[in-house]
């Protein structure tokens, strides 16, 4: 198995502070809102990692494979994969607050996804990577779960218990901020070892990188718009409607720019399709959440 330790130790520095914030006590609040729950885990486990795989077929192993060097083919399709083959568990609580979401929703919606990520995200990946004829290292496969959804989840809860034990919640809020710029430093410093690896290939060959956003866009908006469209046939409030919709359309990008790498290196083409990812997930979900905010009314006239 191979793993890269700077970029493990700069993963570790991304999610940790987020996944602080995630409070596991919220999953007894599910029930509350069964219909969004539901809907969000349809999308997010059902339907968005094999519409991705859909999409990477049709349109880079398809229309758009004459355009894309051939040796890179199947390990673009891979980034892919991996890139939607989790939810987000960190960025997902700006864009609920930023669409007027329901708190409470947020965070069980978020712990149930982390919880579910432990046992899925392995068979899903090696499932997928198998139909598109990829040698799946699960050895690898099963350490990057461990490494980089399990490990990190222990520590954030640990530490989170230890802080609200010792200073309640005030103490909990000052932690959250102090250690905020810590990920957002390591997530640069990634992006930076990356782009020293890929850069001359993604300033040559511009096109590529237009190529891959191309089904990484269309899977946002469909599972966004997808899961939208459910809460408001089931009669899910907006508030809840809007962080269901971000959530089953994010994607868990720290989780699957480690896993690529380690699965397949810094040169490969899945780390480049992840980085794509990365690029665009900021301007993509603000989009949606002005989509979201801007059709209230429409919605709330159900």
């Amino acid at each position: 198995a191979k793993v890269n330790l700077p970029v493990a130790v700069l993963i570790w520095l991304m999610i940790i502070p987020m996944l602080i914030k995630i409070d596991f006590a919220a999953l007894s609040q599910v029930k509350e809102h069964w219909r969004g729950i539901g809907v969000t885990l349809f999308i997010n486990w059902a339907v968005k990692p094999f519409s991705m795989a859909a999409l990477g077929w049709f349109f880079i192993g398809g229309v758009f494979r004459p355009y894309l060097p051939a040796d890179q083919i199947d390990s673009y399709i891979a980034g892919l994969i991996l890139l939607a083959a989790a939810p987000c568990t960190a960025m997902v609580f700006v864009w609920s607050n930023l669409s007027k979401g329901e708190p409470h929703f947020t965070l069980s919606q978020v712990a149930l996804n982390d919880v579910i990520m432990v046992f899925a995200f392995a068979p899903i990946v090696g499932l997928l990577l198998g139909l598109s004829a990829i040698t799946v290292p699960w050895e690898t496969l099963l350490l990057s779960v461990a490494l980089y959804i399990v490990i990190p989840v222990i520590i954030a809860q640990i530490v989170r218990r230890l802080v609200l034990a010792r200073g309640g919640n005030a103490a909990l809020s000052q932690l959250l901020s102090k250690l905020q710029p810590v990920s957002l430093v390591a997530l640069l410093a990634t992006l930076v070892l990356l782009f020293g690896f890929q850069g001359e290939q993604i300033l040559a060959q511009p096109l590529i990188i237009a190529i891959l956003a191309v089904p990484i866009l269309i899977q946002v908006y469909f599972n966004a718009g997808l899961a939208y469209l459910l809460n408001r046939a089931t009669g899910e409030a907006h508030c809840v409607a809007g962080p269901s919709a971000l959530i089953g359309a994010s994607n868990f990008f720290e989780l699957a720019v480690a896993a690529a790498i380690s699965l397949f290196g810094f040169n490969s083409g899945a780390a480049l399709a992840t980085v794509v990812g990365v690029l665009i997930e900021v301007p993509v979900m603000l989009s949606v959440v002005k989509i979201v905010n801007e059709t209230k009314d429409w919605y709330e006239r159900a």
